[in-house]
């Protein structure tokens, strides 16, 4: 038989639930880190409205990593310049990112040497970028303990990573190049361009003279009109199929 509901114990479990829920969402906004509040952290630059959720990933070398303004770098992200903690890595900075920046959840940004990350680019969660790779010259030292190889890594603005990619030493990705889910990128990918596979390669192309090769599937996304409320995108996303293709209709015949 089935046991009689405890009204009592429900509500101190939905009471404490909610304790729960609030004491964390105080603990996140109290925990991330932004300019004013870098807590002990000291950014070789942080800039202006530029966050870093709470719980961090791990962070270490932050006086050579430079982020701008307006970034979200998301839970458990880590960003690392120099092999170590504690290394005097000299005056320029290692790991730099730009204005608009955004590192999703779980991502990986490892500065041995240079990494650059331009504006307005997206990360999906679970990203890993390097600037190190191990190598296995000799045979009979195991990998781990062999020094391994170092080399810059360049991202351009505007790039869109996608969840669960890899950047590799040397990468050298150009202005608004979309990564897919699950690539791993090596060597230097033009601009406007799509990859995808591991090893990536391109998929699809964007130039001036030939516009996108092979041609896009879908049309491209109707922009919101300017002065839209937001009453008006309720009252849209409460419409039917029906009652779209009238509206359509009547904007045709208009």
């Amino acid at each position: 038989m089935p046991k009689p509901k405890n009204t009592f114990s429900s509500w101190r479990h939905r009471l404490a639930q909610r304790a729960v829920h609030a004491a964390w969402a105080w603990v996140q906004r109290t925990g991330s880190v932004t300019a004013d509040h870098p807590g002990r952290f000291r950014f070789g630059a942080l800039g202006e409205a530029t966050r870093l959720a709470f719980p961090l990933g791990t962070v270490f070398g932050e006086p050579w990593i430079h982020l701008g303004s307006h970034c979200i770098v998301g839970e458990q992200v880590t960003l690392t310049a120099g092999l170590m903690p504690d290394l005097d890595l000299g005056p320029d900075p290692i790991l730099r990112i730009g204005d608009g920046v955004v590192l999703g959840r779980g991502s990986h940004v490892i500065a041995d040497t240079t990494v650059t990350i331009g504006s307005d680019c997206y990360f999906g969660p679970y990203v890993y970028v390097t600037s190190t790779n191990h190598s296995y010259d000799d045979p009979h030292e195991p990998i781990g303990r062999q020094w391994p190889r170092m080399e810059s890594v360049e991202i351009g603005p505007g790039c869109w990573i996608g969840t669960g990619a890899v950047i590799l030493p040397g990468a050298r990705i150009g202005r608004n190049v979309v990564v897919a889910a699950g690539a791993v990128v090596r060597g230097t990918v033009p601009d406007h361009a799509v990859v995808a596979g591991a090893p990536a390669r391109v998929v699809r192309r964007w130039t001036p003279e030939t516009g996108w090769q092979p041609p896009l599937r879908t049309p491209p996304p109707v922009p919101i009109p300017e002065g839209t409320t937001p009453e008006q995108l309720r009252a849209l996303a409460e419409l039917d199929e029906q009652d779209v293709a009238r509206l359509a209709a009547l904007e045709a015949e208009s």
